[in-house]
C-alpha cells in the first residue's frame, strides 16, 4: 500500500524529518514520482486514487500469501488494511455487521461509528483488535488521516517525509527509503496517528511518546523512532461523551 498526504492535511512529528536528507546522495522525491515508482513496481491488479492535490492512495495485492491486503471505500472513506484480525468474527457480531465483512470494511465501519456517534475513545477500541495488523484510513469528507499499527509489531509500517514535506506511509521499506532519503522511520507499534492531533500510544494512552535519535549503518542521522516515556503522564481521555471519539481523540494529548 501507499498513502501520500500533503502538508496542509497532516502534522507529522518534526523529528521524522532528518536534516541529513538535504545532503544525502539520494534526495527525497515528489509525490508524483513516488506514486509512479509504486505503480511501476506493482503492475498487476494495482490501482490508485488522486484526491485533488491533497492526497494519493495506491493499493496492490501482496505477493506474500501470509500477509493479507484489504482495500475498501465506503461513502468517501478509504481504508487499506494489512495483516489479520484473529477476533474478526467476534468484532463483526459486536458491531452488528454482516458475515461477509472483511478487515478493511470493519475498520471503516468502526471508524464511522466512533466518529459520528460512539461514546468510546479510539485507544479503547484499538485495544480490542487482536492480531498482527497495520491500517491506514483516509476520510476524504473530513480531510483527515488515521493510521495504526498492531501492538505486537509483527506487521511493519513505515513513514517518512517527501520532497514537498508530504507524509508518505507504506509497508514497503525500500520504497520509503528511496522516496524519503534519510527522513523516515518505522511507524511505532501499539500507536495511532491522527492528522490533526498527532501521534500517541493506544497501549499506554496516559504516557507521552518521546523521539529517540536513530542512526543508520553509515552513521547518518535518520528520522527518529518514537518510544513510550514510562516516566511521563498525560490526562486520561474521558470515557463518555461525544467529545471522546475517533475524530477528537488527540485533543488532550
Amino acid at each position: 500500500m501507499l498513502g501520500i498526504f500533503k502538508e496542509k492535511l497532516v502534522n507529522p512529528p518534526k523529528e521524522l524529518n532528518s536534516p541529513a536528507s538535504l545532503n544525502a546522495s539520494s534526495k527525497p522525491k515528489l509525490p508524483s514520482d513516488i506514486l509512479k515508482d509504486f505503480m511501476t513496481c506493482n503492475t498487476t491488479n494495482s490501482f490508485s486514487f488522486n484526491f485533488g492535490d491533497a492526497a494519493f492512495l495506491a493499493y496492490a495485492p501482496s505477493n506474500m500469501p501470509s500477509i493479507q491486503h484489504r482495500f475498501c471505500g465506503i461513502e468517501d472513506m478509504y481504508c487499506v488494511f494489512l495483516g489479520n484480525l484473529n477476533n474478526l468474527s467476534q468484532l463483526i457480531k459486536q458491531y452488528g455487521l454482516s458475515r461477509g465483512t472483511n478487515e478493511a470494511m470493519f475498520i471503516i465501519e468502526a471508524y464511522r461509528t466512533l466518529r459520528d456517534r460512539g461514546p468510546y475513545p479510539a485507544d479503547q477500541v484499538l485495544k480490542e483488535l487482536e492480531g498482527s495488523y497495520g491500517f491506514l484510513i483516509y476520510d476524504n469528507k473530513e480531510g483527515t488521516v488515521f493510521v495504526s499499527s498492531g501492538a505486537n509489531g509483527k506487521m511493519g509500517l513505515y513513514w517518512g517525509i517527501a520532497a514537498d514535506n508530504s507524509i508518505v506511509i507504506s509497508e514497503n521499506l525500500e520504497l520509503i527509503k528511496a522516496s524519503c532519503a534519510k527522513s523516515f522511520a518505522p511507524f511505532p507499534a501499539g500507536c495511532m496517528f491522527h492528522s490533526e492531533h498527532g501521534l500517541m500510544s493506544y497501549e499506554y494512552p496516559t504516557k507521552k511518546l518521546k523521539a529517540m535519535p536513530r542512526v543508520d549503518s553509515e552513521g547518518v542521522m535518520c528520522g527518529a523512532n518514537f518510544k513510550v516515556d514510562s516516566q511521563s503522564h498525560v490526562p486520561m481521555m474521558p470515557r463518555v461523551g461525544s467529545e471522546a471519539n475517533w475524530a477528537t481523540w488527540g485533543s488532550q494529548a
